[in-house]
This record gives C-alpha cells, sequence and structure tokens, in this order.
C-alpha cells in the first residue's frame, strides 16, 4: 500500500496555472541599423518580424515540462510504501533475583537426585538456572548480598549471559553476613531505573538480618508503594541458631506487606516446588509491539525527471550539431 507522508504538497500542482495569469515575461534587446538590411535578409533566408515577440515552446517542450513539474509536486509529498503489519514481543516483566553469599551458603545440606550432596549455593545455582529456561519472557536481574548488596547483573534478556554471571558467584565474595534489607533496597533502585510495569523481586537467603541500613520490613514496605512483589525463600534448618538462624517472621512479613508470598526450602525438591509455586503466581508475561515497515518512494519520481531532462537536452544538443552541420555542407 502506497500513501502519502506529506499529501498537502499536493496543491502545488496548481501553481503552473497561476503562473499563466501573470503578465508574459518582456526581455528588451539592442538593435543594429544596416544600411545593407535586405542584402542580409535575402542572404540568412531569415524573415524580418517587428514588434515583441513571445517565445512558444513546441508539444514535446509541453509535454516534459507539465510531466516534470508533477514528478516534482509527487516527490515533494514523498510517497511511502507501507509494508505488512510486523507484530514483535518484548519481555512483560522484570524479575530481579537476590541470592544470599553469606558463609553459612556452604553448609552441604542439599542432595542431589543422583544422591551427590552439595552446599547451598550449588543447590540454589542448579534451580535458577532451570528457571532461566522457564522465564524466556521475563528480563532477568542477579543481586548478591552478604556484608553488602551488590548489582551482578542489571535487567537482561540474554539469559545465556544472566547464567553465566550465576556461576560466577562464589560464596563470601560479598561478605559473610547477611544485609537482607540492603538487598531490597539495592532492587527498589534499579526497578525505579526500568520502565517495565510488572516488578518481581525473589529473594534467596538463609540467615536473619545483620545490620542493614534500612530494616528488611520498611524496606518491603516501600517496595510496595513502588508496585514491587517480593517472594521470599528460606534455605536451610529453622532450628539453627546465631546469625544463621531463619527469622521466618521477617522473612514472612516481608513477602506479606509487598503482596508476594513466602516459602522454606529445606532441600532441593521443595526448593524446585517454590519456583514452580512462583511460577504458578507470575505466569508468562509478554508485550506485543506492532508495527508497519515504510519504504520512501520519493527518489522513484526524482529518477524519472532526471532522466527525462537528461534525454530532452542531450537530443537538443545532437539536433544542433546535425543541423549546424548541414549548414557547413551546404
Amino acid at each position: 500500500m502506497i500513501e502519502l507522508a506529506h499529501p498537502w504538497a499536493l496543491v502545488l500542482v496548481v501553481l503552473p496555472v497561476v503562473m499563466r495569469l501573470a503578465p508574459a515575461y518582456r526581455e528588451s534587446r539592442d538593435s543594429v541599423r544596416v544600411p545593407f538590411f535586405d542584402k542580409l535578409v535575402e542572404l540568412s533566408e531569415e524573415r524580418p518580424q517587428t514588434g515583441a515577440m513571445i517565445l512558444t515552446r513546441d508539444r514535446a517542450q509541453r509535454f516534459l515540462v507539465n510531466f516534470m513539474w508533477l514528478c516534482l509536486v509527487l516527490a515533494a509529498a514523498k510517497p511511502q510504501w507501507i509494508g505488512p503489519p510486523i507484530e514483535q514481543q518484548k519481555s512483560g516483566r522484570d524479575l530481579m533475583i537476590a541470592v544470599d553469599l553469606s558463609g553459612s551458603m556452604e553448609t552441604r545440606d542439599f542432595t542431589l537426585p543422583d544422591g551427590q550432596t552439595v552446599d547451598r549455593l550449588q543447590a540454589v545455582k542448579q534451580v535458577l538456572e532451570e528457571l532461566t529456561d522457564q522465564r524466556a519472557s521475563d528480563r532477568l536481574g542477579l543481586i548478591v548480598f552478604g556484608n553488602a548488596a551488590f548489582l551482578q547483573t542489571p535487567f537482561t534478556d540474554d539469559h545465556e549471559v544472566w547464567a553465566q554471571l550465576l556461576k560466577e558467584t562464589e560464596i563470601g565474595m560479598a561478605g559473610q553476613s547477611t544485609v537482607f534489607g540492603d538487598a531490597i533496597g539495592l532492587a527498589i533502585k534499579l526497578f525505579q531505573e526500568s520502565d517495565s510495569d510488572n516488578r518481581v523481586l525473589i529473594i534467596l537467603t538463609d540467615g536473619n538480618d545483620t545490620g542493614s541500613t534500612v530494616p528488611p520490613v520498611d524496606a518491603a514496605k516501600v517496595a510496595a508503594t513502588q508496585d514491587i512483589r517480593i517472594y521470599t525463600i528460606a534455605i536451610g534448618d529453622p532450628t539453627s541458631v546465631g546469625e544463621e538462624a531463619l527469622d521466618m517472621e521477617t522473612i514472612e512479613r516481608v513477602s506479606e506487606v509487598s503482596g508476594g508470598q513466602d516459602f522454606q526450602a529445606l532441600d532441593r525438591e521443595e526448593l524446585r516446588r517454590a519456583y514452580e509455586a512462583i511460577g504458578e503466581l507470575e505466569p508468562d508475561l509478554y508485550e506485543t509491539i506492532s508495527f508497519r515497515p515504510r519504504q520512501s518512494l520519493h527518489w522513484v519520481p526524482l529518477g524519472i525527471v532526471s532522466v527525462l531532462y537528461t534525454i530532452y537536452h542531450l537530443s537538443q544538443i545532437w539536433l544542433s550539431r546535425r543541423r549546424r552541420g548541414g549548414i557547413r555542407a551546404a
């Protein structure tokens, strides 16, 4: 389908008609009086004329001038070829995952299907890698926290890069403590910089908060005002004590005030079920963008004008030289 980007330019078509209403252009020329005028006329075989003279165009010139003017007006209107609609789907949700890298994550109390025992972080990594395959429509981000919270991966559609950066995380690389509240605060800042209206934060931790700048529950209340849902997954034994103790009351409260849910994973299978439950609560979400490609065709009438103009003037030059050759031969 062809459309005009500037249809108002077609008004210029009537401009030659307006110009014809104007008086003809007059040009004065110098003349020379000679005593042998009759003899000069006889030799030149020209017919003497008197008074004003208006130059007229032949039929070819009239056609070319009018046709080229139409082409120029059409080019000014900028015709465009509009292609069929093309739909693209992009990520409809920003999903941030915050992983606790404190020293307690080194506890080897998770058993793989083959019977091998691994530490808590290794189990988390394996289940998160499965999660990336299931969340193809989400932009994923990764926060790691210990003594402080750090951004490991900004929101990205490239899940392979995200998974690779997850593999590079190590226990203790962020410190031995658990700043639960600061991880939520960093996530809030990152969500404020994103364009998505659907925001989800998943936090995995195996300890209680040990010195966050903002208490976890207060941070969760701020997240709720930003429409951020928080899902918490408590990893480890709830009967543990000290810094490794699970503060289930805080974990549950964080999810409650933000509109999310909390889960407890004592083994790898429970951890997987927690992700499956989150997947049911947060189904795949896509945003469809539709557009129609446009290709400008203004160069077509301009090309026609250039070709016709060149052909006409080359033909005039050729005829002029032929006439001169005929006169010399005579």
